[in-house]
């Protein structure tokens, strides 16, 4: 155990910058939701990277934005709240960028203040020329001393094994702190809960995907006539407004139906065994303002 390295990580960045598609291309495991839409990640998402030397344990903070309710202010506390915790840091940014922009700016400060060792991760780099990327680099080689800067696509999993790699270096000798089989500290509860509000990102419009959360009040396994294993599930979106619950619905129920059928399949996919889902939709209006619902999202 005296060669083997363990240690925690913080996946800071920007919302929308591929935060969560990195984790899940790291662990090689569906840990946290993607979609195309901003703001995605509410809670600190943990992703365990297990090997014969080393566990990495990564956290996948919400994206850094301004915040306008109080269930946005929880997500940036919970965002640089991670920063004394962990062994190292990991700022992404875009390859598309040409300067330091607000957001990043913010997040270089505390990073500054931390003093902690940092990786800067420049994803999607398939998107520039390399003279681009080269300036980029310059830029914030300038502003602070990262331990390392590796250009990576997490989409298309290019250069993430040479991040590892820079991760390990920066790692502490140490136990293990999760089972080897362990990917991620979520319940498969929360998974579904988040492979649910997944779907409703997916398939809503800008409006309403942001005004909901999903609650699993039901989780139970059993054997079915045949002997075979099933999970009863139920679950609830909540939203904002009257109108936002016609729209998750659908015409004739048929967007609920969407949700439900897509986020059914990929629960089965997770679980390893059939599913049966039952979704619900109820207005709860105000809730990203409620303490008992926020604080759910607080760092744990």
């Amino acid at each position: 155990m005296n060669n083997f390295k363990s240690g925690f990580v913080s996946l800071v960045g920007r919302t929308n910058v591929g935060k969560s598609t990195l984790l899940n291309a790291l662990v090689k495991e569906k840990v946290a939701i993607t979609t195309s839409k901003t703001q995605t990640t509410r809670t600190a998402i943990k992703a365990i990277i297990n090997s014969e030397n080393y566990q990495i344990i990564i956290t996948d903070t919400p994206g850094i934005h301004k915040p306008k309710t109080k269930l946005g202010e929880t997500m940036i506390d919970t965002a640089f709240g991670m920063f004394s915790e962990v062994d190292c840091i990991l700022f992404l940014i875009e390859a598309t960028s040409t300067e330091i922009g607000r957001g990043d700016s913010k997040i270089l400060e505390k990073i500054k203040k931390a003093g902690k060792p940092c990786i800067l991760v420049i994803n999607k780099i398939d998107l520039v020329k390399k003279e681009e990327l080269a300036k980029l680099i310059d830029i914030y080689s300038k502003e602070y001393n990262f331990s390392s800067v590796i250009p990576i696509s997490a989409y298309k999993q290019k250069n993430t094994d040479i991040l590892i790699s820079e991760i390990e270096k920066l790692m502490p000798y140490g136990p293990k702190y999760y089972e080897e089989d362990e990917y991620t500290d979520q319940t498969s509860r929360q998974l579904v809960e988040e492979l649910i509000r997944e779907k409703a990102l997916k398939f809503l419009n800008e409006e309403v995907p942001h005004g909901i959360y999903v609650e699993v009040e039901k989780f139970k396994n059993r054997k079915t006539t045949k002997g075979e294993d099933i999970y009863d599930i139920d679950a609830t979106i909540y939203c904002l407004r009257e109108s936002h619950k016609g729209i998750i619905i659908g015409k004739g129920g048929a967007m609920l139906k969407k949700i439900s059928t897509y986020a059914r399949e990929d629960s089965e996919k997770m679980l390893g065994t059939k599913v049966n889902l039952k979704v619900w939709v109820k207005v709860k209006e105000d809730w990203q303002e409620k303490d008992n619902i926020v604080n759910k999202f607080k760092l744990k």
